[in-house]
This record gives C-alpha cells, sequence and structure tokens, in this order.
C-alpha cells in the first residue's frame, strides 16, 4: 500500500475527489497519509480532517525565500514516507530540490489541455478566461508529472468537454471540475499506486 501526500493551498475540492474516490475503493494500492497546506485555515485541511487524515501546515509566509521553503516541504514529505506527492491546487511553484527527492513521484492537475494554456502565471481563474478570450472550442483538464518546468513534465491523463457560447470563467471553472479534474486525477493516482504508469522520455504508456 504506498502512502500518498496532497499538497495544498486553498478549497481542496480536488483532495476531496481523492478522498471520495477512495472511500469508494477507486483508488488501488494507495491511501491518503497526510494532506500539508501552504496557508493556515484552508478549508482542505478541514476535509482531510473530517476523514482521519494527518495534516500539516507549512506557510509560505514565514519563509524568506523558495529555497528554505522548498527544504521545508521536501523534508515533510520525506518524514511522512510519501510514494507519491499530489498537487492538488498548491499554488506554490518549488524549486528543484523537490524534483530530485521525488522524481518521478509528483502529479499535478492542470485545469487545461496542456500544453495550451499553461506555465508561469497560468492558474485558476486566468486559465478559463484565457480560454475564452481564445476563442477554442474545447478545454479540458490534464494530469502530468511534476518536473523543473512548470506544467511540462509527461502527461498521464487528459479529458476534454465543449466551451459553451454562453460560459463565463466562473461557469467553465465549474465543468471542467465536475467533468475532467475530479475524474482524471483520482484514476491517475490509482494507476501509479498500481504501478501501471511507465515513464518514456517526456512521454507517459499506460501499462
Amino acid at each position: 500500500m504506498l502512502n500518498i501526500a496532497v499538497l495544498v493551498s486553498g478549497g481542496g475540492t480536488n483532495l476531496q475527489a481523492l478522498i471520495d474516490a477512495q472511500n469508494r475503493g477507486e483508488i488501488k494500492n494507495g491511501k491518503i497519509k497526510c494532506v500539508i497546506s501552504s496557508k493556515e485555515g484552508a478549508y482542505a485541511l478541514e476535509r482531510a480532517e473530517k476523514n482521519g487524515i494527518d495534516t500539516m501546515v507549512i506557510p509560505r509566509c514565514e519563509f524568506e525565500d523558495i529555497h528554505s521553503y522548498t527544504r521545508a516541504i521536501t523534508d515533510a514529505l520525506i518524514e511522512s514516507k510519501a510514494d507519491l506527492v499530489v498537487y492538488a491546487g498548491f499554488m506554490t511553484i518549488l524549486d528543484s530540490q523537490i524534483v530530485e527527492a521525488f522524481e518521478g513521484k509528483m502529479m499535478n492537475v492542470h485545469p487545461a489541455l496542456i500544453p495550451s494554456f499553461c506555465g508561469k502565471g497560468f492558474y485558476g481563474l486566468h486559465v478559463h478566461e484565457a480560454v475564452l478570450e481564445s476563442g477554442v472550442k474545447l478545454t479540458g483538464a490534464t494530469v502530468h508529472f511534476v518536473t523543473e518546468d512548470c506544467d511540462a513534465g509527461p502527461i498521464i491523463a487528459q479529458k476534454a468537454i465543449s466551451v459553451n457560447n454562453d460560459d463565463t470563467p466562473e461557469t467553465l471553472q465549474k465543468r471542467v471540475m465536475e467533468q475532467c479534474e475530479w475524474i482524471i486525477l483520482p484514476k491517475a493516482v490509482s494507476l501509479f499506486c498500481e504501478g501501471r504508469i511507465k515513464i518514456i522520455g517526456n512521454k507517459t504508456e499506460i501499462i
């Protein structure tokens, strides 16, 4: 049984999707062991505590630079014996220390179809605003492995939905979460825990 650690910063809707999937028995050979938040008072912490999951707060504001903050997060993950680290609405870009410590063992969910609408500055509603401004007819979500380059790691899973003419950034965000993110993230986590993801260069093969 692999230990899963989840990094969060806010409400924890993707964390809840993982918890719900776990409670339904859909995450094979893995269990969420701890949730680490970059902010005090994040509702994600309450979600974890309600389900008997250990929590920890490592506030970004208490560290003078990203190097020392990354070290603290990395040390906490090593101490928790994490086999898989999941970024679920974690709003801080960490440096290479964590990639070196957990190479091929970290995944992130992004609210767009990478390689479109991704990279530095593309997060939250900013992604959906850019999608609507571009006029594309499809959007969705991507689960990928975390590397040193933002949103550039090997893609594990993607799911698309149509962009509606009457969509706002808020309605689009809600549909992408409900119809894409909450579906593919638990599946990707289960595939990892089952040992069914093979990384080949910057691509993945599902075994």
